[in-house]
């Protein structure tokens, strides 16, 4: 196998590694941000490091490539592999987080970074800087694994807000496709068209106002953000309340109703066919074409509440940590290297983890077909891209979930938006103490 000139560098410091006195890590889980280690790192000792990851069967199939291609290279280190879907995935790992056993390197996210970094359950990557490539990202990439200047994560890729269009669905209605970048209500009449010409058999899109990312343009638009850097919420009841009755004229009966969401979940409506179009992260783009069937799925920029608004921005959620208490920490960092960094993990995963994160990663990545797709329509929006929001609130991950859900409540028609204000309010008073 070839190695590149950066991994036969690490290759070379890891051999060399043994003997060398490792750095000291402080503390275990609960007690602060590293792991303590007695003897350097070993390339010739048995090591076995437990890996796990949120995602479906294509996922788990690129995660098992990966594996074997890092196991081929350092044949005394064993991942034991696993994964779940993304909500039965937090659940567990909180389980384990209170009995202290979570994974050695664990596919994770920067919702959860103030959550799992705070109570001192992820390792301080700098202690074992010397085995992870860091200069292979830019500054800002690398801050969103940051909490108050300390690495716990890197991303694996990046990913921008977007709007699907179902191509074949929008011919058949006979409408124009939906040019992208308008104001709300451009998009509502849009939807509407769509919905009008073919009677209810496809409907325009999914009520925006359920989702927070959607929320999250709007409060950007206007200089605000979900969350401010003291970990405190951004916006007021106000806000909240305008968002939800914004769309208020869509839920009758332009966007798809809610209960046929209910009864074909958990696709969404986008990829079960009953809408031409839908927002959300760009590298879903092979998830939406292969739930849909469709020939082709475009990619255009979401509505905006204002033109000249940096809305949007690099999304670097989906990240890889290391546990705190892991017994292996030298072999853990290697694996998170090789998952963000490596040339094999480009070829691998191409954009399905997001736009590659670090150049090393993108130089392994062939741009073409629906990775291709991705890349042009990053591009695209490069200049409503402005700087990353804040690190998320402490049970940022279930506030977002409670929105979707009051949301969904409020397209039931079983909860009206004054009381699901009060009720996200007496939520999130309660998450953030």
């Amino acid at each position: 196998m070839m190695f590149t000139t950066r991994r036969m560098r690490r290759v070379l410091a890891v051999a060399a590694a043994s003997g060398a006195t490792v750095l000291a890590m402080a503390g275990c889980a609960g007690g602060g941000s590293g792991s303590s280690s007695e003897a350097a790192y070993d390339p010739d000792e048995e090591v076995t490091l437990t890996f796990t990851w949120w995602g479906n069967d294509d996922r788990a199939q690129r995660y098992q490539k990966l594996i074997d291609a890092f196991e081929a290279e350092h044949p005394n280190i064993t991942i034991e592999g696993t994964f779940t879907d993304f909500p039965s995935y937090w659940e567990k790992r909180q389980t384990e987080a209170a009995g202290g056993g979570l994974p050695d390197v664990w596919q994770f996210s920067d919702s959860y970074l103030r959550e799992y970094a705070e109570p001192g359950l992820l390792l301080d990557l700098d202690t074992v800087g010397e085995y992870v490539d860091f200069d292979a990202f830019d500054d800002g990439l690398r801050a969103t694994g940051q909490l108050e200047g300390v690495q716990y994560s890197l991303p694996t890729g990046y990913s921008a807000w977007a709007m699907f269009l179902n191509d074949g669905l929008v011919e058949q209605a006979g409408v124009e496709p939906y040019e992208g970048g308008t104001s709300f209500d451009e998009y509502a009449d849009w939807m509407a068209d769509v919905t009008e010409a073919t009677g209810g058999t496809v409907y325009g899109g999914t009520d925006l106002t359920q989702r927070i990312q959607n929320f999250e343009n709007v409060l950007r638009a206007d200089g605000k953000n979900l969350y401010t850097e003291d970990g405190e919420l951004g916006f007021t009841e106000k806000d909240l309340r305008d968002f939800w009755n914004s769309g208020a004229e869509a839920r009758e009966g332009v966007v798809v109703p809610q209960q046929r969401l209910e009864e074909i979940s958990p696709k969404s409506g986008f990829g079960a066919n009953l809408t031409a179009s839908e927002a959300s992260w760009s590298n879903f783009l092979g998830g939406y074409l292969a739930d849909s069937g469709a020939e082709h799925v475009t990619l255009v920029a979401p509505p905006t509440a204002d033109p000249d608004a940096k809305d949007l921005y690099r999304q670097a959620g989906l990240q890889v940590a290391i546990a705190a208490d892991t017994e292996h920490p030298e072999a853990a960092a290697l694996w998170l290297d090789y998952v963000v960094n490596s040339e094999e993990a480009g070829e691998i995963f191409g954009t399905t983890l997001g736009f590659p994160a670090s150049e090393t990663k993108l130089a392994g990545t062939t741009l073409e077909g629906v990775d291709a797709q991705v890349a042009d329509y990053l591009e695209s929006v490069a200049d409503r891209l402005g700087e990353a929001p804040p690190v998320p609130v402490v049970g940022y991950g279930s506030l977002e979930q409670t929105f979707w859900d009051l949301g969904k409540s409020i397209g039931l028609g079983a909860l009206s938006v004054d009381d699901a204000v009060d009720q996200f309010f007496t939520e999130a008073n309660v998450i953030l103490g």
